[in-house]
């Protein structure tokens, strides 16, 4: 995945993959058919890791199930800001082979989130789907984002993310309005 931050699938070399693994071209394609499955295998395999990131344990209590969520996302994401950059803007946006795989993905994340918002018992609402893809485009433009070179900047950063998780799908039944 490391080498997909540099270039697109179609830029890629299955010569210079190959070399970087310490395998030949050969033994590459016993495995995989195409450079466009091995391409989705190390899509699916990168998605994988972020979902197991991401599961908070089940017996924690609402709260601290939300925030074991949050700080999974975080963490992920911090650790492995580029590769994450070309997974989610690179690999769906730019092939197609990969975007089904990041869309489930998403999707994963959104049902956690939803999961996270019923077991704070949040207000249910017909726009609970939008606001849950909202909340994820914000996190994820703002985890991409967020300067990391202050003292307890990761600290801010997940209050951050869990203030607009409240405020946006906490108030889904009242929304409020900018006042004068």
């Amino acid at each position: 995945m490391d080498m997909l931050v540099e270039c697109s699938l179609d830029e890629l070399s299955t010569d210079a993959v190959a070399r970087r693994a310490g395998i030949s071209r050969g033994l590459l394609f016993h495995y995989f058919d195409s450079k466009r499955d091995f391409y989705r295998s190390v899509v699916r395999r990168e998605c994988d890791d972020f979902a197991a990131a991401t599961e908070p344990d089940p017996s924690l209590d609402p709260v601290r199930w939300m925030r074991a969520f949050i700080a999974g996302f975080v963490a992920y994401v911090t650790g492995r800001r580029k590769v994450y950059r070309a997974l989610v803007r690179g690999a769906s946006g730019s092939h197609p082979a990969a975007g089904d795989i990041v869309e489930a993905t998403r999707a994963t994340l959104a049902a956690r989130v939803i999961e996270g918002q019923r077991r704070l018992g949040m207000p249910q609402s017909p726009r609970l789907a939008l606001a849950t893809r909202a909340w994820l485009a914000f996190a994820e433009e703002a985890v991409t984002s967020w300067p990391l070179d202050e003292p307890g900047a990761l600290d801010e950063l997940r209050a951050f993310l869990e203030s607009g998780f409240v405020r946006l799908l906490g108030d889904l039944d009242r929304p409020a309005a900018l006042s004068d």
